[in-house]
């Protein structure tokens, strides 16, 4: 949650900005088609950054009419003026005031779908009590037509007093001119001039306020009644005086009594919705629709069930398939555009630095986009057609065994690709708790980084056998999947058991209608998922890529024996390197799991970004770009100590896979939980407990083997 400030500020005391002229709120709860229509009002004018203090996205877009520009913003979802979830506060504090740095809105577009009146208008009621100029968008309302639903319009408007009600169809356009009309002037409008839906709790939060002295909203104190004394309110209970606890309590006791504040007003709320909705909607009957009894069909659990599998395998897939030949363009031109540099710059650092760190350092980076884009297009998709709902739903019961919610599971299954865009997927969770235990679990996830580590030294040590009609070589890597989905459950269970302890949540939802997805809004909150990966993680390992290459290029080796080959010298250079000198200086370290001064200068190398690895291990082995696989997997098995013995046994190998398996090394993913978690305390806790995992993993392995 984010912070209250100190003292209380009244409204009309905090200064308004206008440029552009006005903004305007954009509120509704989740499902409720309010970002497809800030998409079709905005368009590409949209700014995405981060409210201060909280890794929650703020979208702020420009609506250009005849004569002026009015501001959106974007809130997150909710579903009324009582905060269960870090987006719903962030929706809270931008509407009362209390969001530092961003201005209180001068009006509010209320988003409501048109198929579900009854949700939607339960919030309606509580913004109009905010006491600023509303108008109501009731959005799909083409699907209401096609249920037989019969709104009147204008008597809709009169039930919530005299606020401007607009039709619209967001995905194909249809009654947004209209909605924009009403916007271009919805400033200069009064504020909505509706009965309290509880003239009870009105008239007492109008006591109570007046006997403050200040000009406290009526409102404000409604929530304070309601919500308690939270670290949210705590402010205006100071403002009220040195006896408001008292007397707040005394008045909760005669409104509430002994039942719940929430459960209770919940109760007098929809009394009223249920009147409304009585004198303004009519349903008549309709003819059998295909579309119907496919809907009722799939929201069964069994049928539910398995074609949720069936929509996960694709996803599954399409991460993995369809990002590769993109990926493998990517990285050929990543690689001939360094042949270029180094045919035309010469053998010197600064053609060293442009090719291998500032262009690999670059490519590196570039090479997720096509799993970022593929992973986020299949995310948006589903979340517009109202299935990722039903996923979280189906999936709760076995995620919440773990101590995870069924919105935990998208964010798994991505991270088999690749834990960057898995963890920026956890944002559709909205407890905090489940969010970084989630995040905590998906670099666990066998990520495709691992997987050139993996086939390398299972086609090298591991015997090639049937294990009945199964091959050796497929069970080793399997069971590497297995042994990481094990431990990111597992990390998930510990944290939710002690660091992150608390009571579950309620995992309640409103299971959406299936729609058919607007194409413009999916590419437009696309094109701004490719951006704010590109900015937020790129620049982290494009830096860590630069000092690497100066860590294997400096100093530079000048007694080196002219007799050595060029692969051979690559090799002597590394180890004279900062790089092999800290592989040496690390090898006592890591000596119990096996490993010699080379393997620990990889394993050093490969902190950063474990797709480094298998170039350092053929440099170190003296093999150069050109080796093919073969040749490197002969090379580590003649590998020898001073001794003579084999560096590369069987246990040593398996610890080597264990460390793999465990150990945090990605920088991006570093970076990304950062951001996520808005705290350097959880990425230095994950590396930390990874690593710790890895290495006595790869210990007990050497060791006991």
């Amino acid at each position: 949650m984010t912070k209250a400030t100190e003292t209380y500020i009244p409204l009309d005391e905090i200064p308004r900005r206008r440029q552009p002229d006005a903004s305007i709120a954009v509120v509704g709860s989740p499902n409720s088609g309010k970002s497809t229509l800030f998409n079709r009002l905005t368009g590409l004018r949209q700014r995405i950054g981060n409210y201060p203090g909280v890794t929650v996205e703020r979208h702020v877009g420009l609506l250009r009419l005849d004569n002026h520009s009015v501001e959106l913003i974007d809130l997150p979802g909710t579903h009324g003026l009582s905060a269960h979830s870090l987006e719903e506060q962030i929706s809270l504090d931008v509407l009362f005031g209390r969001m530092p740095g961003t201005q209180p809105p001068d009006a509010i577009l209320a988003v409501v779908d048109a198929t579900n009146l009854y949700q939607g208008l339960y919030l309606v009621q509580q913004l109009i009590e905010l006491e600023l100029p509303v108008v109501v968008a009731l959005t799909m309302f083409d699907a209401a037509r096609a249920e037989g639903l019969q709104i009147d319009i204008g008597k809709l408007s009169a039930r919530i007093g005299g606020a401007p009600v607009c039709p619209v169809v967001a995905t194909t356009g249809e009654g947004v001119a209209a909605l924009r009309d009403v916007l271009s002037d919805l400033v200069q409008r009064p504020a909505p001039d509706a009965a309290p839906a509880w003239p009870e709790l009105a008239e007492a939060a109008a006591e109570i306020a007046k006997s403050a002295g200040l000009p406290i909203r009526r409102v404000e104190v409604e929530r304070l009644l309601v919500d308690g004394a939270t670290e949210t309110n705590a402010p205006i209970l100071e403002a009220l005086g040195s006896d408001a606890a008292t007397r707040v309590e005394t008045v909760r006791q005669a409104l509430f009594g002994s039942d719940p504040p929430l459960a209770h007003e919940a109760r007098v709320r929809y009394a009223w919705v249920r009147d409304v909705l009585a004198d303004v909607q009519e349903k008549v009957p309709v003819f059998f629709s295909w579309r119907t009894q496919v809907v009722q069909f799939l929201n069964r659990p069994i049928p539910g069930t398995l074609g949720l599998f069936v929509v996960m395998a694709i996803v599954f897939q399409a991460v993995f398939a369809w990002a590769t030949p993109m990926m493998d363009f990517i990285d050929e031109s990543t690689v001939a555009l360094s042949g270029l540099v180094a045919t035309h710059l010469g053998d010197g650092w600064f053609a060293s630095l442009i090719a291998d760190g500032v262009i690999a350092g670059v490519g590196s980076v570039i090479i997720f986009l096509p799993q970022i884009l593929i992973l986020f297009l299949f995310i948006i998709f589903l979340e517009d057609t109202g299935y990722l709902a039903r996923a979280a739903y189906l999936l709760d019961r076995l995620m919440r065994s773990v101590g995870l919610s069924g919105q935990s599971i998208i964010p798994m299954i991505s991270s088999f690709a690749c834990a960057v865009p898995g963890i920026m997927a956890t944002r559709v969770i909205p407890n905090r708790r489940d969010r970084i235990a989630t995040i905590l679990a998906a670099p666990f996830m066998t990520c495709s980084a691992r997987l050139p580590v993996y086939a390398l030294l299972i086609a090298a040590f591991v015997p090639a056998r049937q294990v009945g009609f199964l091959n050796l070589h497929g069970l080793v890597l399997f069971g590497l999947y297995l042994f990481g989905i094990t431990a990111g459950i597992l990390t998930a269970l510990l944290i939710r058991k002690t660091a992150l302890r608390g009571p579950k949540p309620p995992f309640a939802l409103m299971l959406p209608e299936f729609r058919r997805p607007n194409m413009r809004t999916v590419l437009i909150q696309l094109l701004g998922r490719a951006k704010v990966f590109l900015r937020r993680a790129g620049t982290v390992i494009f830096t860590v890529a630069v000092i690497i290459w100066a860590l294997a290029y400096f100093p530079r080796a000048t007694d080196l024996d002219p007799a050595l080959t060029e692969n051979e010298a690559a090799a002597a250079q590394l180890e004279q390197s900062w790089l092999g000198r800290a592989g040496h200086v690390v090898e006592p370290v890591f000596r119990p799991l096996g490993w010699d001064w080379r393997v620990s200068s990889a394993v050093i190398a490969g902190f950063p970004a474990r797709e480094v690895v298998i170039a350092v291990l053929g440099t170190v082995y003296a093999v150069g770009d050109e080796a093919d696989e073969a040749t490197l997997s002969q090379r580590l098995k003649t590998s020898t100590w001073p001794d003579g013995t084999p560096v590369f046994t069987l246990p040593m190998v398996i610890g080597l896979m264990i460390f793999y398996a465990c150990c945090l090394q990605c920088a991006a993913t570093l970076a990304v939980i950062r951001r996520e978690t808005n705290s350097w305390r959880w990425p230095v806790f994950a590396w930390c407990y990874m690593t710790t995992i890895g290495y006595v993993g790869a210990l007990l392995a050497f060791q006991l083997l």
